[in-house]
């Protein structure tokens, strides 16, 4: 049975990268039966499954995405369903449909039954034009990628949710995220995870970026750390409504690869650039996150030294154990 609770959240988007350690994250704070998980197509695992309620979830259609909030009582939404930048560029219109359309569809519920809204930007707003070393909060967006496009109308709705209808949606522009738990769901940074299963398993990795193409990072607790930090601050601390900028370090594939050989000597890493290289070079290198910093406390807790290593640890563990 539903039970009332302070916090009654939905995270859609629940089986993806981030929203599967989110969601357990958040049910370990909130309580697990307060935490409902929705995907849509991807099968949850067993610790999703095991832990809350879950619900099969196509945020295309308002009406299903509101039949959950009023059947347990939700009040705050982790909105996460999207199509990625490498596989949005496969199909740009479906990309457009399914950012945009999700997203209308939780701000208008959200303005209907008065709900907290979270929603992930990301780097991809920026496009050449910006500076590419130490990107600003305000710099101009002009992105090259339909994904790209899709956070930066994203970023508008949000903001004019906030100031026609009051709703209390937040963001951050995440940059490329590292997780030790989900394979990669189809962006350009995901050879940063890539790279380690590959590294550990065969002792070989194919890169698909240049060797010098530096891209801004984040380990994932500091992910789901940036998300709930910004949802439990106080509105008056959240002055940006559009979506801050986060960031936690800035990184190569040869700086990485360099890092990894100091725990596996062996590894040897080719490197042929393909399409996404294009994207990759229309991001910026470095991000300023000063104004996260200031209005809410944003504090990254791992660089690429610290997380290589856990990275290595746990990875290594469950390849021994056969699972990897």
């Amino acid at each position: 049975m539903y039970r009332k609770h302070s916090k009654r959240i939905l995270v859609t988007g629940a089986t993806g990268q981030i929203g599967s350690e989110l969601t357990l994250e958040l049910r370990a704070k909130y309580g697990g039966e307060n935490v409902v998980a929705a995907g849509h197509k991807r099968k949850p695992g067993e610790a999703l499954l095991s832990s809350g309620p879950f619900e099969f979830l196509d945020t295309t259609r308002k009406e299903d995405i509101e039949k959950i909030v009023k059947e347990y009582d939700v009040d705050t939404v982790y909105h996460l369903a999207a199509v990625l930048s490498a596989v949005g560029e496969e199909n740009p219109q479906n990309a457009w449909n399914i950012n945009m359309g999700s997203l209308y569809n939780v701000l208008e519920i959200a303005r209907q039954y008065c709900l907290k809204v979270f929603w992930p930007s990301s780097i991809a707003v920026f496009g050449p034009e910006a500076p590419r070393v130490k990107t600003p909060q305000n710099a101009v967006l002009i992105p090259r990628t339909m994904y790209g496009v899709t956070k930066v109308a994203g970023e508008l709705l949000c903001n004019y949710y906030f100031l026609r209808y009051g709703v209390d949606v937040r963001s951050v522009r995440y940059p490329g995220i590292i997780s030790s738990e989900t394979p990669p769901g189809g962006g350009t940074t995901d050879y940063a995870v890539e790279i380690f299963y590959e590294a550990i398993r065969r002792r070989h990795y194919t890169c698909f970026l240049r060797a010098d193409t530096v891209l801004p990072m984040m380990y994932m607790p500091d992910c789901i750390n940036a998300a709930i930090t910004l949802m439990e601050a106080d509105p008056s601390r959240v002055r940006c409504r559009t979506s801050y900028n986060v960031t936690a370090m800035s990184f190569s594939p040869a700086e990485l690869v360099a890092e990894i050989k100091k725990y596996i000597p062996d590894f040897v890493c080719e490197y042929k650039p393909d399409f996404r290289q294009k994207i990759a070079d229309s991001w910026p290198m470095s991000i300023d996150d000063s104004e996260a910093r200031k209005d809410w406390g944003w504090s990254p807790k791992y660089d690429l030294a610290s997380m290589t290593r856990d990275m290595i640890d746990k990875l290594s563990k469950r390849f021994v154990e056969g699972r990897l």
